[in-house]
């Protein structure tokens, strides 16, 4: 193997970990949003957790963050709390940073 051949294999193994991280920081960013928007909708407990599994799970039906947000928002809409959607996209980007900084110290 020459020492391309070794580089070009770093950078590949190095492109899935942070691919993965990356997979890893969304799903728990938006479990955290799940958990956020629960608490101002009034679901506590397990009931709670779930809801924040169905925002992690809206987030499979497209690329991007739209559907979660439009989950969340349809949500805070059917039980009449007023919230502009902008207040959800700064949480959202509130909760990336904490999400990555959480991946990337393993927890």
């Amino acid at each position: 193997m020459t020492t391309f051949d070794k580089r070009e294999e770093g950078f590949e193994k190095k492109f899935v970990l942070d691919e993965e991280q990356k997979f890893k920081a969304e799903a728990r960013r938006n479990r955290l949003l799940g958990l956020w928007a629960a608490e101002r909708l009034g679901i506590t407990g397990e009931a709670a957790a779930a809801y924040a599994k169905e925002v992690v799970a809206a987030d499979f039906e497209e690329a991007g963050d739209g559907d979660v947000l439009r989950k969340v928002l349809r949500d805070f809409t059917a039980r009449n709390v007023a919230i502009a959607e902008q207040t959800i996209r700064d949480k959202m980007n509130e909760l990336t940073a904490i999400a990555v900084a959480q991946v990337k110290a393993g927890k």
